[in-house]
């Protein structure tokens, strides 16, 4: 159980520095503090911001927004969802005492800009304005404020002063015409995933690439004016390790960071050490990623992002620790930890066929090299066509629940790693309270995951096969672990889940 374990225990640090999906990141430093922004899609809160003193070990502090919108996306509703789109790659800086973060959305149509002068408080100020700009930079210009964005051809666009929308007659004109280029003519992804810097007078745009049959690719372009001539070169092509920007230390070090693909448990991020030649960044040691980072370690990289919760709170208070997201935007109505004091409750508010149509799932992400998330869950007040319990979620997902049927109730395993939901496994349940354990192993991309139950907590029987989980860009997102309760029959039953714990070893009897 993470309370205060150390996930990797080691002198110095290493990459990758969360082993969790935490992708499309964006850092700011600010005097010897480092602030950082990632993307988690169709989740709510959404677009958490997290506070370092080391760029190594991670905790969050906020989320720009509680919900992005009210569409039936991105509510699940009429058939429709917003999996792999909500709020992608998003751009973090500050500027005259204040802190920015921009965004944008397909499923809104919509740029977003986040405000605030205090990181560490949900929600920021918004401000929105359509089109979507894709993969948008901020960049202030003394009194003048710009976005980068684009793919491909990547574009120079003036904001208003307020930041609520595009400066009429401002600056809006490609920059960088065929950005790939400089990685070579033959391109599977164009460059995207600007982030823009002004360092020392110069104007430094990042962007990743992917020649096609090689590899994820940094790349930047320089000049001494915004709107250019600019000149660029490929960066950093190693383990295809990119898509990022450069951030320095108090003292005066300098680093990029970056992710790497990396199988079921998503998208990952790396501190990579560089120095500056001739104006340009240099990354790596000799063009690699280096075994440490020369950052000490010795406690949890993981714990600042992914809690236990045991479910207490104070009377009135229905409050998530940050760690916690709802799978799109929740319906407050049939969720509660006050009406049963001391569990969280969720309660059916309509039917679904599938979990991962189904409303109010709580999630809180996976990690590696390995993990396990246990509950335990009250199913006393669950009606026919009920499902609720504990899953691997992501588009091929399985889960580890409770059936209601009729009268009967029945631990099952659902595999839906193929597009369909299966019942893989039933085992009769005569008892109100049973507890639930899913196991993830992530070493080696190995991406399995094995499910359990106990019928007092001590005793713990593996129960279906494993579930081979895979990334894919349905969900655009790493494995997460989830409580749900759905009805596939007539709402208004509900469960009582008293407890999550999240550990950091596989048990042995798998």
């Amino acid at each position: 159980m993470i309370g205060g374990f150390g996930l990797i225990l080691l002198m110095m640090a290493k990459n990758p520095i969360i082993w969790a999906d935490v992708p499309d990141i964006s850092i700011v430093r600010v005097g010897h503090s480092f602030y950082m922004s990632s993307t988690t899609m169709h989740m709510s809160p959404g677009l958490p911001i997290m506070k370092s003193s080391d760029l190594v070990h991670w905790r969050l502090v906020s989320y720009a927004y509680h919900t992005l919108g009210d569409n039936d996306a991105l509510t699940l509703s009429n058939g429709k969802n917003a999996y792999g789109r909500g709020s992608w790659a998003s751009s973090l800086r500050y500027h005259k005492g204040t802190f920015y973060v921009s965004t944008f959305s397909s499923t809104t149509n919509k740029t977003y800009v986040y405000s605030t002068e205090n990181p560490e408080r949900t929600p920021w100020h918004e401000v929105s304005f359509s089109p979507a700009y894709h993969d948008n930079s901020l960049i202030f210009d003394d009194d003048r404020v710009f976005l980068a964005t684009g793919a491909g051809d990547i574009r120079l666009i003036e904001l208003k002063p307020d930041l609520s929308g595009v400066k009429p007659g401002g600056v809006d004109r490609v920059i960088v015409r065929n950005a790939s280029r400089v990685a070579g003519e033959a391109v599977g992804l164009p460059a995207e995933g600007s982030q823009m810097f002004k360092i020392e007078g110069k104007y430094y745009l990042c962007n990743i690439t992917w020649p096609r049959n090689g590899m994820r690719t940094e790349i930047v372009h320089r000049a001494d004016n915004i709107e250019g001539p600019y000149e660029g070169r490929i960066i950093f092509q190693d383990q295809g390790v990119a898509q990022g920007g450069l951030v320095d230390t108090a003292d005066g070090k300098w680093y990029a960071y970056l992710f790497q693909d990396h199988g079921a448990v998503g998208r990952v991020p790396f501190i990579v050490p560089m120095t500056w030649k001739d104006g340009w960044p240099v990354v790596g040691v000799d063009g690699k990623l280096p075994d440490g980072l020369g950052i000490p370690s010795g406690k949890s990289t993981i714990s600042g992002i992914v809690t236990s919760d045991e479910f207490n709170r104070p009377p009135g208070d229905n409050s998530l620790p940050l760690a916690w997201q709802w799978n799109h935007n929740p319906d407050n109505r049939y969720w509660s930890l006050t009406d049963h004091p001391g569990a969280l409750r969720i309660t059916t508010g309509r039917v679904d066929d599938v979990v991962i149509h189904a409303r109010n799932t709580l999630t809180q992400r996976t990690f590696g090299p390995e993990c396990t998330g246990t509950t335990s869950i009250d199913v006393s007040a669950m009606k026919d066509g009920d499902y609720a319990g504990l899953i691997a979620l992501q588009n091929h997902y399985g889960f580890v629940g409770v059936k209601a049927d009729g009268d009967a109730r029945s631990v099952v395993v659902v595999n839906g790693t193929n597009g369909t939901a299966v019942e893989i496994a039933k085992v009769p349940l005569s008892q109100n309270r049973v507890f639930l354990r899913i196991e993830c192993d992530f070493k080696g991309r190995s991406d399995i995951a094995t499910c359990f139950y106990s019928l007092d907590g001590k005793l713990w029987n593996a129960i279906g096969k494993p579930i081979q989980l895979r990334y894919d860009l349905v969900h655009f997102m790493g494995c997460r672990f989830g409580l749900f309760n759905f009805s596939t029959k007539s709402a208004g039953g509900h469960v009582d889940f008293d407890y999550f714990h999240v550990g950091d070893h596989l048990s042995r009897s798998r």
